[in-house]
């Protein structure tokens, strides 16, 4: 479940919203009245949902999001005045006057979406270096030469030999030129 950080200009908005998601069982990382102290809030969490207004004392929601850690997510809570001259940048609208049950509702959304997406990121291989990709290539060249093997069959030998012996391919690839080249 994703922490939330509440943020409105006035304390009791944002307190009220806080009792609010509480009683519906998510955890209120901070209630803040300013931009800043929301960030600051962000700085310390991994990832999260930021429940706000549309303006701050040191700044609006725009600079707010601009300046939020990768992983969090925003619910821009205001008028429909104002939403309606809100442009992309992964927001979430809610228009005032807002019902408990559209912002549990949302919130709920928002918190599966981005678990969806933390997974997903999670799933992503890493970027090999330019080393580790010399290695393979290497390695390939080598299979290539000795085997008479097209550059596909190198790349799904070593790929099959690194999963058979549950290695990287990169430590695969190092085996190889160690044991060809002697």
């Amino acid at each position: 479940m994703a922490s939330l950080i509440v943020v409105f200009p006035k304390a009791e908005d944002g307190k009220s919203i806080r009792n609010l998601l509480v009683r519906s069982g998510y955890s209120v990382a901070g209630v803040c009245t300013s931009g800043a102290q929301a960030l600051n809030y962000a700085d310390s969490l991994s990832h999260g949902i930021v429940v706000c207004g549309y303006k701050f004392p040191d700044m609006v929601y725009a600079q707010l999001r601009d300046w939020l850690p990768a992983g969090f997510d925003m619910l821009l809570v205001a008028s429909p005045s104002v939403l309606n001259n809100v442009g992309g940048k992964d927001i979430v609208c809610l228009p005032m006057p807002i019902k408990a049950y559209d912002l549990i509702n949302t919130v709920q959304m928002m918190d599966v979406a981005l678990e969806k997406k933390r997974k997903k990121q999670k799933q992503k291989p890493r970027e090999r270096n330019e080393r580790e990709r010399e290695l393979i290539a290497q390695a390939k060249e080598l299979l290539m030469n000795r085997n008479n093997m097209t550059e596909e069959e190198a790349h799904r030998y070593i790929q099959k030999r690194s999963m058979d012996n549950t290695s990287s391919m990169v430590e695969t690839a190092q085996m190889l030129l160690t044991m060809m080249k002697e």
